[in-house]
């Protein structure tokens, strides 16, 4: 699962470009000293990194939580459908039911954070423009997050979205270095038609997770455990 969740962010990362670039491209970094600029565009990728981590973990709880009611099958199998569904839906549609509406004003104030960091030049701005910028909102996240949500354990859900986004990181320091290399590009375009598809990969694969065939590592059976009622008395 955690391999299906780097190439999920490593196709990703070319959408990523087009979101998050402009964030990137504004980065204060030290052009000049080659081995400061790494340093400070890796404790950007890190604060990216710790805000995943993060969502994962609060998503994992849930995951976990519905887990301990023995409803995980059952939401693996629906949080695969519900991602295919998004894919197949027609944009225009969901846009009319847009339900992170209410959240915008709390997108706001991430986005006013960002700009009052992307004027600074300390150790800790990147650190934390990278974890406000994790914050934002991304289809390619809600997708990380309603998988991780499946998984049902806190620590595999925390390492789902961890995994995600070092799946964007080679192709965000690519552009960072050689700036807008992608845009317009035909491979971009390409792969970002193939996002979809891998998508629907990834909600098929949770639903046959969720079926529970007895396939190893795909659709492992639900391990049952039996307790006896009789006692031996002494």
């Amino acid at each position: 699962m955690l391999v299906s969740a780097f190439i999920l962010g490593l196709l990703g990362s070319f959408h990523c470009v087009g979101m998050c670039g402009p964030i990137a491209f504004m980065l204060p970094l030290d052009h000049k000293n080659h081995l400061k600029k790494f340093f400070q565009l890796s404790l950007y990728h890190l604060g990216r990194l710790l805000a995943y981590s993060i969502i994962g973990l609060f998503f994992g709880f849930i995951g976990k939580s519905l887990n301990i009611f023995g409803m995980q099958q059952g939401l693996s199998i629906g949080i695969g459908v519900l991602m295919i569904l998004l894919v197949l839906i027609p944009s225009p549609l969901l846009m009319k039911y847009n339900f992170s509406k209410p959240i915008y004003k709390m997108i706001s104030k991430v986005k006013n954070a960002l700009g009052k960091e992307l004027k600074k030049k300390t150790p800790d701005t990147f650190l934390t423009i990278g974890f406000l910028n994790g914050f934002l909102p991304c289809g390619l996240v809600y997708m990380a997050v309603f998988a991780a949500i499946a998984l049902g354990s806190i620590a595999e859900s925390s390492m789902y979205v961890l995994f995600f986004g070092l799946g964007t990181i080679p192709l965000m320091t690519v552009v960072v270095y050689v700036g807008n290399l992608f845009k317009g590009n035909w491979i971009r375009k390409h792969i970002q038609k193939a996002i979809p598809v891998f998508v629907v990969l990834i909600g098929l694969l949770f639903v046959l997770r969720g079926m529970g065939l007895g396939i190893p590592y795909v659709s492992p059976k639900q391990s049952t455990e039996i307790i006896s009622s009789s006692f031996d008395c002494f």
